[in-house]
């Protein structure tokens, strides 16, 4: 499979709070790994691909949550550990989220 992405992703772990606006689902889930434009994460929470989320991204470093909105655009469950694999594409470019999630990386190693 090629991969199309125009951002490299950076792999980490983050807590995320999300809301689908159409149907009020809200869950949380733990980021695999992140890019200015997606942001692919697992949840235990049903979400079908194409429907709009919005996002919350907790990181730690002393500011608010970052909030992003993006669509689902891959939605699959692990064989392995039963959970929810979902990829979703940005709304738009969030180079000031990738920025935050790359400084705390850069901090943890």
């Amino acid at each position: 499979m090629d991969d199309r992405r125009t951002f490299e992703r950076v792999d980490t772990r983050l807590p995320l709070r999300f809301l689908n606006p159409e149907n009020g689902q809200e869950g949380e889930a733990e980021t695999l790994d992140i890019s200015a434009n997606g942001i692919g994460f697992v949840t235990n929470a049903e979400v079908a691909a194409a429907v709009p989320l919005e996002m919350w991204l907790s990181i730690p470093d002393q500011h608010d949550p970052f909030y992003t909105r993006g669509q689902v655009a891959w939605s699959d469950v692990s064989s392995v550990t039963g959970q929810r694999r979902v990829g979703v594409h940005l709304e738009k470019a969030e180079f000031m989220g990738l920025g935050r999630a790359l400084w705390l990386k850069k901090r943890q190693s």
